[in-house]
């Protein structure tokens, strides 16, 4: 039976693909171009969205196991719905979706409370379900990686309660072995909730430290300015989006992202292998500034 990853262009949905492909297992890709879909050898393609019904109930036919995530756009929570609604339609009974972590604590937050309504959805729809909550990606910072180079600061207003950042591959990884094990299972799973967070957990302070001893030389700490951080996204993204941002980090400041006891052990007996550090990331980086 087949695979089918939603969000697979994505930077997780593609890293998954691969690490499914790798795995032998058969996937089918839901893209909207698939001119530009770029995808490993043997995957199959469907055209479609998840607000195209039609394209969705081709895109289920003969699918054992969907990998839902979804952008954080504006009707994400609609696309998620209607994405369950057909997938169960189809005959679908497994999934893996990508949520967040707190989705149930930072109830304020748009695309959290999207997330967790998700969860709520799948768990009273039965599907034999692992529901992944990443922590803050790693890889949002390349998006800043200028500032820090050209300017000295780290700029994110992450706060000092810290958080549990991982690195975009390990969330992949994790989510191909799970699919396996939902896929390959002989009969029905319990609903399985993981957190998915990196080795360390991080303030703002601490991340500035990290640059300043990667670099060789002082990178400072923005600060917590939510209202500048909402005014500055608002050049590159929507409002209401960069208000969503501007929620969810005033929730880093508040709370922070927290492992549960015994995450990062589960996760490293999971993958085989120590998670990928920040530390890692911002020595890539400063290696090929």
């Amino acid at each position: 039976m087949t695979i089918l990853v939603t969000g697979a262009t994505g930077q997780v949905g593609r890293q998954a693909i691969q690490q499914l492909v790798s795995r032998g297992a058969a996937v089918r890709a839901l893209v909207r171009d698939p001119g530009k879909a770029d995808l490993p050898a043997g995957v199959e393609i469907a055209k479609g969205d998840l607000l195209d019904v039609d394209s969705l109930r081709g895109a289920f036919s003969g699918v054992s196991t969907l990998f839902l995530l979804n952008a954080v756009v504006a009707d994400e929570f609609t696309q998620a719905l209607i994405a369950l609604n057909v997938a169960g339609q189809a005959g679908v009974e497994r999934v893996v979706y990508l949520s967040v972590i707190h989705a149930d604590r930072y109830v304020n937050v748009p695309h959290f409370a999207g997330k967790f309504g998700v969860e709520r959805m799948i768990e009273q729809m039965g599907f034999d379900a692992t529901i992944l909550r990443p922590a803050y990606f790693i890889g949002n910072d390349l998006t800043i990686k200028d500032v820090v180079l050209g300017h000295g600061v780290y700029p994110m207003p992450i706060g000092a309660k810290g958080l549990a950042m991982i690195d975009t591959s390990d969330i992949a990884e994790i989510a191909a072995i799970e699919l396996i094990r939902r896929d390959r299972a002989l009969g029905a799973l319990p609903l399985t909730r993981i957190n998915l967070v990196g080795p360390d957990t991080l303030t703002g302070a601490d991340v500035a430290a990290i640059w300043s001893d990667v670099l060789a030389r002082p990178i400072g700490y923005g600060g917590d300015d939510t209202a500048a951080f909402e005014q500055n996204l608002r050049q590159f993204m929507p409002g209401w989006m960069a208000f969503d941002m501007r929620l969810m980090s005033e929730r880093f400041l508040s709370d922070g992202m927290i492992p549960d006891a015994g995450d990062v052990e589960r996760l490293t007996a999971l993958l085989g292998r120590p998670l990928r550090s920040y530390r890692d990331f911002a020595a890539g980086i400063a290696a090929s500034a």
